[in-house]
């Protein structure tokens, strides 16, 4: 299947060319800015430094017995500052979510993303060790992406879009995805045909029986596609 308005095997949103023969889009999608600015960014926790922020100089203010008018006015001034962090960090997630592309083809999953620097990364199948899920309460997750051993990535140059505290062995995540069952579905049958299809191949005499890709395609075919996680509150 193909998202709308994107047509097989042409480049297109989120593709940085045209797909090559036999190539084609099996989903496409972005973080959702809300659970990413939770998630990511810790909102809720921030909202609660400043809300302390707040109440901590309201009950100073009313103990050195100041006038009503000038602790509502300083109340309504802080509070106005504390605004502006949590404001930025929804902006930016907004535009975190109009500037990244997650799209699953049927050989590799390709992350667009980049702000003010456009950005795009190619991971095949045959790099990908193995494919994690982490649901939310609200219906959306992340699927962080496992690399083979001699592959590396930059952790700080992915981020947000890599898996938390994995600096030293960073891992590319399609992170807060809407309906994540839904791409985590889609990828866990892309990954299990094209191990199905390597190992088909090395059979029939198409791929060396030993090396780096041949090992790789064993421990794939015996290894769970997807480590799943409890739901968390959204």
């Amino acid at each position: 299947m193909n998202p709308e308005g994107l047509m097989e095997n042409s480049g297109g949103r989120g593709l940085p060319e045209k797909l090559p023969a036999g190539e084609r889009v099996l989903w496409q999608g972005s973080p959702g800015w809300k659970t990413l600015a939770r998630r990511a960014f810790h909102t809720r926790m921030v909202a609660a430094y400043f809300a302390a922020m707040v109440l901590w100089c309201l009950a100073t203010s009313i103990h050195h017995g100041l006038p009503a008018q000038a602790i509502l006015l300083s109340t309504a001034k802080l509070t106005g500052v504390s605004l502006v962090p949590l404001a930025l960090i929804a902006l930016y997630c907004w535009g975190l979510q109009r500037s990244t592309i997650y799209t699953i083809t049927n050989r590799r999953v390709v992350m667009s993303f980049g702000v003010a620097l456009p950005m795009t990364i190619n991971l095949p199948f045959s790099r990908i060790e193995a494919a994690g899920l982490r649901r939310y309460a609200n219906g959306a997750g992340d699927i962080p992406l496992r690399l083979l051993a001699d592959e590396r990535v930059t952790y700080f140059i992915v981020w947000p879009h890599a898996r938390p505290l994995s600096m030293l062995k960073p891992e590319p995540m399609l992170r807060c995805i809407p309906d994540v069952e839904k791409a985590a579905s889609v990828l866990a049958r892309a990954l299990a045909a094209h191990t199905a299809l390597t190992m088909s191949c090395e059979s029939a005499g198409y791929l060396p029986a030993s090396g780096a890709n041949a090992r790789a395609a064993r421990e794939k075919a015996t290894a769970p596609v997807f480590a799943g996680h409890s739901p968390q509150a959204a």
